[in-house]
């Protein structure tokens, strides 16, 4: 009866243990603030949807977010849920909202770049001690399909002098994430999962801040092409102005 009783618990709060899960274990590896509103949980379709998820920045950053997504969308593999390989057959995050904001020492996603990669060997993964991994347990992940779709980014530079821009963040497709391991950690497929969208953000950023350099580039061109325009027809209207006045005294 206890057993069975375990069971019930677990099953009807399964959304909320999984909801504490990640904001724990996302700010441990992230050091920001992560929070997420609600999950939904489907055991016998094995459909999941994790609503409202937010990352806050690490400190020293000025913006208030590092990125927030509405809704991650989860097909599993009901089957796997009783293995040690849980197979996710696809995960869909539809339109991130992402602030890439750079700082002397680089940008905020540089540093929770480096979070992550420390978190990840803190636990045996990229790069740490195998034995390590081994004897940590627990379920390990397979995502067959990972989409990162109608991202965009906002960019806060010194450049932009204040201002902020956004530009769209490429889409993101990737394959068979931890099957050539036979599985992999949360821990490193959140570090796969910040490589490439980094790495995408960097692009983004990158085209986005000289885009915006170009523009403000063009427009000091134009405005000192006016006043230049503008200074020689002063100077003409002064030389006009003055001959008048000559031709007046018969000068």
């Amino acid at each position: 009866v206890l057993a069975i009783g375990g069971v019930v618990y677990f099953a009807s709060n399964l959304d909320s243990l999984i909801k504490t899960a990640v904001e724990k274990f996302g700010s441990e590896a992230t050091k920001t603030k992560v929070t997420l509103s609600s999950v939904d949980l489907s055991l016998q379709s094995g459909a999941a949807a994790l609503n409202g998820f937010r990352m806050g920045n690490p400190a020293g950053f000025k913006t208030d977010k590092a990125m927030s997504f509405g809704t991650v969308s989860i097909k599993i593999d009901p089957a796997s849920l009783t293995s040690e390989i849980i197979v996710i057959k696809e995960v869909v995050i539809s339109g991130p909202d992402i602030t890439y904001e750079s700082g002397d020492g680089g940008s905020n996603f540089d540093v929770i770049q480096k979070n992550v990669d420390a978190y990840a060997k803190s636990l045996g993964a990229g790069g740490g001690d195998k034995k390590e991994a081994e004897e940590e347990g627990g379920k390990k992940i397979i995502i067959e399909h990972l989409y990162v779709r109608d991202g965009k980014v906002a960019l806060n530079s010194p450049l932009l002098l204040g201002k902020s821009v956004s530009v769209p963040l490429p889409d993101i497709h990737l394959k068979d994430i931890g099957k050539k391991e036979k599985g992999a950690t949360p821990a490193q497929v959140a570090g796969k999962l910040m490589d490439e969208i980094s790495g995408s953000i960097a692009g983004a950023g990158k085209a986005g801040v000289a885009s915006a350099a170009k523009m403000a580039k063009d427009a000091m061109d134009g405005a000192k092409k006016m006043l230049e325009g503008a200074g020689s027809g002063a100077g003409n209207a002064v030389d006009d102005a003055t001959k008048s006045i000559k031709g007046l005294f018969g000068k």
